[in-house]
């Protein structure tokens, strides 16, 4: 894993509250405050990659974000937030009488490294359940699942088979041929 920086938890609270009241304030249809990136910490304030999980009752409510960082972390935090509320296009929009039973999960990104590997086996060996998130290339297609998904998805093999469903392939496809792999971790926090 890459060396990063850890946020602290003043740093966590703030990324939450930030994904709170925009989520808030978009499902309600408010005006969006400006962030005053000035009052926020230099870490705040660098770019970041960030996705935004939505739970209710413990279920899947809508999850968005990005694999490499594009803008200020607190801004993309606030971004996805909100599309994760909006736009993911498994669910319906939450709803303002839902968000009380809403709850946020952030998960912030390394950037993604090429995993190299020489057939299945190879890569079933290289890959860190529970560690790694695994982003998966075939040509423009591609899809990603965060390391939180295999708390669901154990075995190895189920979780590259859904992986590539999720990326609108048949679920063998990494079994049938070579695609590119990518692996990142995340530092999850969550209200």
């Amino acid at each position: 894993m890459e060396e990063v920086e850890h946020l602290s938890p003043e740093e966590k609270m703030v990324l939450l509250k930030i994904a709170r009241q925009s989520m808030e304030a978009a499902v309600r249809g408010e005006r969006l405050a400006r962030l005053d990136l000035k009052s926020l910490t230099p870490l705040l304030q660098a770019p970041g990659a960030s996705f935004v999980t939505l739970t209710r009752q413990g279920e899947l409510r809508g999850c968005i974000g990005a694999l490499e960082p594009y803008q200020p972390l607190a801004e993309d935090v606030r971004e996805h937030a909100i599309a994760a509320a909006q736009q993911d296009y498994r669910f319906a929009p939450v709803s303002p009488p839902e968000l009380a039973h809403i709850e946020i999960e952030i998960s912030r990104l390394t950037l993604p490294m090429r995993l190299e590997y020489q057939g299945t086996a190879d890569l079933l060996r290289k890959l860190r359940p529970g560690v790694d998130g695994v982003l998966i290339r075939d040509g423009h297609q591609r899809a990603t699942f965060l390391p939180q998904v295999w708390d669901k998805l154990p075995s190895a093999e189920d979780f590259l088979d859904h992986l590539c469903q999720k990326m609108g392939a048949p679920g063998n496809l990494w079994r049938r041929r070579d695609l590119q792999v990518f692996t990142y971790q995340v530092e999850e926090f969550h209200e």
